[in-house]
């Protein structure tokens, strides 16, 4: 029996879908992508039985549709159960290769690409930075950007300008802080750190120091683990009563470290990342490696949805006050309803919320 097709469309909206149920349910689901770019002749009779032999291994509850109108199939293999993912792509593989194996002869199968891609995406163990999102997993994301690219090309022109003349304006005072952490404690003026950007590329990272040079990082990874799981149930209660989820009594912080972190001066030397392009004036915090460790499938969108950056959504609405969950949810809050009038306001409001240094350690 022969399955219709979904459009392009269609089959792109059930890819999202999918992609978002699998986020709540945890259970891994496989695209399968079927290139016919190299099909010249006898192009359709190839295709009617190349879609015979799919059909004879595609399940009821899987989708079938073009993930490229007339180019690229596309099949959603979805709850795949508790099985791993090397064993359940290498079922899949022999199962599609063999029913094609029926269908096509040889040369035509050698002209027929199949690839296999699972989500949620395996940790990259090359490079230890979590993961790295497969592109062709998003192609919403794609599609998304190509629709605003123009304002997106206005924001990095923003970005640009904006953290040029920052560089230039705060120089007085990024000289003032540098001699201050000199004659304070002993090691360089900047701190640098390998942190995850869109798409879990890793790009240095850089902060004024604020602790000492000899430190344990520990104390960190230990804490931020607890946080991300919600097992920090409130942090040290401010002047006005609320509370903060943050290390507010961390022995590795100078003197002159917790008046920076509380006035938010040791972020100012990212303005360097934002002009080499790493980074956004606005947008989500980028995470450390470690981090990622603890994210939760959902948790990892918001390194997928826009580019990280200086001050968001987070830290004009309650900042460290924030639960890890609340704190991702206003991430992807900006990413749907970005604009460059969204970024104006944040911008705005970031040097009150500076000022006030509320849930700033």
């Amino acid at each position: 029996m022969k399955r219709s097709l979904l459009s392009e469309t269609t089959f792109l909206g059930a890819l999202c879908l999918e992609r978002k149920r699998a986020e709540r349910s945890r259970r891994l689901f496989v695209l399968m992508l079927v290139d016919l770019h190299q099909l010249t002749d006898k192009a359709q009779d190839i295709l009617d039985r190349t879609v015979s032999a799919l059909c004879t291994v595609i399940r009821e509850t899987d989708v079938a549709g073009w993930y490229k109108d007339g180019s690229v199939l596309g099949v959603i293999f979805s709850e795949l159960g508790p099985t791993d993912r090397q064993s359940a792509l290498s079922a899949l593989r022999a199962k599609v290769t063999g029913a094609l194996k029926s269908n096509l002869k040889a040369h035509e199968l050698g002209r027929v690409h199949i690839s296999f891609h699972c989500f949620p995406e395996d940790r990259d163990e090359h490079n230890g930075t979590g993961f790295v999102a497969n592109a062709k997993l998003y192609p919403d994301l794609a599609q998304r950007d190509e629709a605003t690219r123009v304002e997106r090309v206005v924001k990095r022109g923003i970005d640009v300008l904006g953290s040029a003349i920052g560089l230039i304006v705060l120089s007085p005072i990024f000289l003032m802080i540098a001699a201050a952490i000199k004659l304070t404690s002993s090691g360089p003026v900047l701190f640098r750190q390998e942190r995850i950007g869109q798409y879990g590329a890793p790009f240095t990272f850089l902060k004024f120091r604020s602790m000492y040079r000899a430190n344990d990082s520990q104390i960190h990874m230990d804490y931020i683990k607890r946080f991300i799981s919600g097992e920090v149930e409130s942090g040290k209660a401010e002047t006005n009563g609320r509370v903060v989820y943050k290390i507010t009594s961390d022995p590795r912080v100078t003197r002159v470290g917790r008046f920076l972190r509380k006035t938010s001066l040791d972020e100012f030397p990212q303005l360097l990342n934002v002009l080499k392009g790493d980074m956004s004036l606005v947008g989500p915090r980028p995470p450390i490696p470690y981090e990622l460790e603890s994210y939760d499938i959902w948790h990892r969108r918001r390194l997928l949805e826009v580019k990280p950056g200086l001050t968001g959504l987070w830290q004009v609405k309650g900042r460290s006050r924030l639960r890890f969950d609340d704190m991702v949810r206003l991430d992807l809050q900006y990413a749907r309803s970005w604009s460059l009038w969204l970024d104006l306001k944040i911008l705005l409001k970031t040097p009150r919320a500076v000022l006030l240094g509320d849930g700033a350690f």
